[in-house]
């Protein structure tokens, strides 16, 4: 439409903070948001390897620093979002990805393996996202709130309880928070990302079983990285303003397919 001003998908002086991204997909959000113009924030408890991350950002002329953070530690959580807006600035998307699995059959799962992915997966979300949401409050300028979920919130699969609990806490708490916070121009959507090609679960796809976890992905094969890569940027920018408590699945029609 002639005088229509294109949608625009650019970064370009926002502060994105990404938790967990010293590896697998949170290095690659990180990566992503950076090459659209991102100055972003990698955090993870161990920061030895987020600064390999932080130089392939700069090696392309990105911003990227890096700021340690226990996302179950509610003392940890407060400061770091208290070091990212002193020494960075006001954050205006937060990337929740911080997560972990443990896989054990039911009936042997460990009381001390529940904690752990309940924790780190669902406490360890809310810790960060209410941290954040209090900023945004507090400096006035809205912003974007990302909770990383996964098909696995919306089903069950074997010997992975906790992990599956933990994914549909996180996507009714991205309703939740998305309810109370949007008068405060605070968006909070959810990406639910099916199976994924990882270096973490690549070996593993290439067994039998692996194949035939694949078999049922009505695309027959596994998501690469770069497919999240639209729908991270459209939640992460003004493209999105008008959503608000979504979740998106990204999964080659899985979740269709039951």
């Amino acid at each position: 439409m002639e005088g229509k001003e294109p949608v625009s998908l650019n970064l370009t002086g926002r502060r994105a903070v990404v938790t967990g991204a010293s590896r697998g997909l949170g290095r690659h959000f990180a990566l992503t948001l950076a090459c659209a113009g991102a100055h972003v924030v990698l955090t993870a408890r161990g920061i030895d390897r987020l600064q390999g991350v932080v130089q392939e950002i700069q090696a392309f002329s990105g911003s990227g620093v890096v700021v340690g953070v226990d996302v179950t530690d509610e003392k940890s959580v407060k400061v770091c979002v208290e070091t990212v807006e002193k020494e960075i600035g006001p954050v205006d998307i937060l990337v929740n990805n911080a997560g972990i699995a443990v896989s054990a059959p039911l009936l042997e799962h460990e009381a001390a393996d529940w904690d752990a992915v309940l924790n780190t997966n669902l406490r360890g979300t809310w810790l960060m996202a209410q941290e954040v949401a209090r900023h945004m409050v507090r400096v006035g300028r809205g912003g974007s709130i990302i909770n990383i979920a996964s098909i696995l919130g919306f089903r069950g699969t074997k010997q992975l309880p906790g992990y599956c609990a933990s994914k549909g806490g996180v996507i009714n708490l991205t309703k939740a928070m998305a309810v109370e916070l949007a008068r405060h121009q605070i968006r909070v959507n959810a990406i639910a990302p099916g199976y994924i090609e990882t270096d973490m679960n690549r070996e593993f796809f290439a067994t039998p079983a692996g194949q035939r976890m694949i078999d049922h992905i009505p695309q027959r094969r596994l998501g690469q990285a770069a497919e999240i890569d639209g729908v991270l940027l459209l939640l992460a920018s003004d493209a999105s303003r008008y959503m608000t408590g979504s979740v998106i699945t990204i999964d080659g029609g899985q979740l269709a397919a039951l």
